[in-house]
Parts: C-alpha cells; sequence; structure tokens
C-alpha cells in the first residue's frame, strides 16, 4: 500500500474501518471500554517482546500499541471530543513543559535532580486539575502491583514512609502470621484479606530495593515456566506421564532443573 510508513495512511485506514456500511463490522462495534482491555494487552506484548530480546517482535508490538492509540482517537473524533492530532498536540506539550532542563533554563541539573523536578512539575499540574486526594490520580486499572507501588510512591513523597527495608521485611512477617492465623480459625475472607495485605507488603519491599514487583514476579513466573518444562521432558523422555508421577520424583527433578541453573 502506497505511503503505508505515514501516519495519515494509517488515519486514514482506521477512518475506513470505523465508516458505517463499508467499514468492519466488528471495528463498528467497538468502545472505549471494550477496546481498553486490547490496549493493556498490547502494551503487555510490548514488554514481553523486550523482555525477550526481540526488536522485530518489539517493532511489531509497537505497531499493534499504535493502532490502540489511533482507535481510542478515531473513536473519540466521532464523539467531538479530539482527535489524533490533539493527542499529539498534548503529550508534546507535556513533555516541553516538564523539560525545562531541556527546552528551558534549566541546564546542567543531574538525573536525581531531574527526577525530582518531574515529580515537582507533576504535582503541579494535579494540585492545577483540582484532584480530590494525594492517591487520587493512580489509575484504578493498573496491574494490581503496580498501583501498589504507585500508592506507597505517593504516600512516601511527603514522609509516610518506612526509612529502614527491615522494616518492610517485619510487616511481612506481621502479615505472614496474620494469614496463619486466619487459617487456623478457618476464616477464609480473613485470609483473603491479609493475602492481599501480604502482597501490598510484598511490593513495598520491591520497592524499597528499587526493584519492579510486576518485572520480578514475570521473573519468577518464567523461572517457574523454565522448570516445570524440565520435569515435562523428563517425564516424556521416561515414557512415563505427568499424572501419573509422584510429587516426590517431581520434586526431585525439580532439584535437578535448579542445579542445572547454577
Amino acid at each position: 500500500m502506497e505511503n503505508s510508513r505515514d501516519i495519515p495512511k494509517l488515519l486514514e485506514i482506521m477512518a475506513a474501518l470505523r465508516t458505517p456500511r463499508t467499514g468492519c463490522p466488528w471495528d463498528l462495534e467497538q468502545n472505549f471500554a471494550t477496546i481498553a482491555p486490547y490496549t493493556i494487552e498490547e502494551a503487555y506484548e510490548v514488554a514481553d517482546a523486550i523482555a525477550r530480546g526481540d526488536l522485530n517482535g518489539l517493532k511489531e508490538e509497537l505497531g499493534d500499541l499504535l493502532l490502540q492509540v489511533v482507535f481510542h482517537a478515531r473513536m473519540a473524533e466521532e464523539q467531538g471530543a479530539f482527535d489524533f492530532g490533539d493527542v499529539v498536540k498534548t503529550i508534546a506539550d507535556k513533555l516541553i513543559r516538564r523539560h525545562p532542563h531541556v527546552f528551558g533554563e534549566m541546564r546542567g541539573l543531574s538525573a536525581k535532580e531531574v527526577k525530582a523536578l518531574w515529580a515537582k512539575i507533576k504535582e503541579q499540574e494535579r494540585a492545577g486539575r483540582d484532584a480530590k486526594g494525594l492517591l487520587s490520580d493512580v489509575p484504578v486499572a493498573l496491574p494490581g502491583l503496580t498501583r501498589a507501588t504507585k500508592l506507597q510512591n505517593k504516600a512516601g513523597s511527603i514522609g509516610f514512609d518506612w526509612d529502614d527495608v527491615r522494616l518492610v521485611l517485619a510487616k511481612i512477617r506481621e502479615e505472614t502470621d496474620e494469614i496463619e492465623a486466619a487459617l487456623e480459625a478457618k476464616d477464609g475472607a480473613a485470609a483473603k484479606e491479609e493475602i492481599g495485605d501480604l502482597l501490598f507488603a510484598a511490593a513495598n519491599l520491591a520497592r524499597h530495593l528499587g526493584t519492579d514487583p510486576e518485572a520480578a514476579v514475570r521473573q519468577a513466573n518464567q523461572k517457574f515456566e523454565r522448570r516445570f518444562s524440565y520435569i515435562e521432558r523428563e517425564v516424556a523422555q521416561r515414557g512415563a506421564k505427568l499424572e501419573e508421577t509422584s510429587l516426590p520424583e517431581m520434586d526431585l527433578l525439580w532439584d535437578e532443573a535448579k542445579q542445572q541453573e547454577r
């Protein structure tokens, strides 16, 4: 397709897909709410391509993510709210506003000073929007661990935070004790609540150690998949089936997989 590298062509394609009677029936049925899950999914697929070091895959996934922006912008344009150009202008203006050390007179800042400046400018923007509270602009739809970290960062910005990571570890031990107490009491609702508190505390520990909890759990997932795949392969090579293999046997294979990774 001619000029398929151009943003205007992409916008034309999206407009054609959303044109009544001649467009795509599926695309025409969509709205912001139905497309939002795909937007989140595409963002995760971008992160996955990066984690795998797959630059060709990253190119494709970034295109899929761009499609989400174009799709939402088109639906907004149909409602007379804004269009793709407004989206571009908004982010361009924001980048210039938040980088006075690049586009203004505040030169020679360190990376730490830039981060503090960025936070200060964001806070000024939040105040300008008359937000309801310090935590009110943390999106509810974020993944749980990511949102927990952002809430903790917000609270920490005004001093509501531990200054010793060992205190976070103590909180984690406290939460596990409370889970145990809920189990002893056979109180499923309390156990569920305490598990949530434990995960929140674990996210806080990751934050204090400078680790993204979502990245950490993705790494743990990959490790589990890798080691379980080893069990599957070994069981298959023995001509056996997983469901017929005892837990102690699988535990031994798990330990073998761990040893091979060292």
